[in-house]
């Protein structure tokens, strides 16, 4: 590979990092506009009241709804059941992202010193 086929393999893995970040980069009234045209007004009601509540939650549902608009998988307005379907979906993964931590006491724990007595 020659430098000039690596930098446009650069070039086009970054574009396609933009699109699929392009959620975020999206300027407000952009993401206004888009928002309004894909959802049913019930369905913006109900965002905007999760919104007051769960910012990041209702941030992360818009990116998704607006990538899903960019790449024309949506066919027709995102109605409340269909919100509500994706906001258990994101609800799923975040459940998934916790991280558990269980101690076990060890052989050379501190505790066993007094049995020593």
């Amino acid at each position: 590979m020659d430098d000039g086929e690596l930098e446009r393999i650069r070039k086009a893995r970054l574009e396609q990092l933009k699109a699929q970040g392009a959620g975020q980069a999206v300027p407000a009234e952009a993401r206004q506009s888009i928002l309004n045209q894909i959802l049913e007004p019930e369905a913006a009601d109900r965002l905007g009241r999760i919104r007051l509540v769960k910012e990041q939650r209702a941030t992360d549902v818009e990116n998704r709804l607006i990538m899903l608009a960019q790449t024309g998988q949506l066919r027709q307005k995102v109605t409340e059941e269909q919100l509500k379907e994706l906001l258990n979906a994101v609800a799923d993964n975040k459940e998934e992202e916790k991280i558990v931590v269980s101690r076990r006491k060890g052989w050379e724990d501190d505790d066993d010193d007094l049995l020593d007595l």
